[in-house]
């Protein structure tokens, strides 16, 4: 297969992925959903009330490794923190539950936010 087949097939099977969790995962005013977009070089992050379709909260960084996530994710926090989110729904959105993603969420419970 070629590059561009590959990327393809990577890219569709992560879109299946997301379809499949999103189905089964809703946020509310109380609960947001908290998901997670992650490029190579950027990872964005937004609680989301499902409910009104309304971003509660956003944030986005530059990532270089999981150090840069793990920044990332407690800058989130404290931005949850000060609009009194204290917990959330964690919405992988199709990526594995590995490296950074994992790093994300994992410095979100360091700092205080349930997940």
């Amino acid at each position: 297969m070629s590059r561009a087949k590959d990327l393809a097939k990577k890219n569709s099977l992560r879109i299946k992925r997301k379809r499949r969790v999103r189905g089964k995962v809703s946020g509310t005013v109380a609960v947001p959903r908290l998901t997670v977009f992650k490029s190579n070089k950027f990872i964005s992050a937004q609680a989301i009330d499902d409910v009104t379709g309304a971003t509660l909260a956003a944030v986005s960084g530059q990532i270089a490794n999981k150090e840069g996530a793990k920044t990332a994710g407690a800058e989130f926090a404290k931005t949850l923190l000060a609009k009194e989110i204290t917990t959330v729904i964690f919405d992988r959105n199709g990526y594995l539950y590995h490296g950074v993603v994992a790093a994300f969420a994992d410095a979100l419970r360091d700092n205080g936010i349930k997940v």
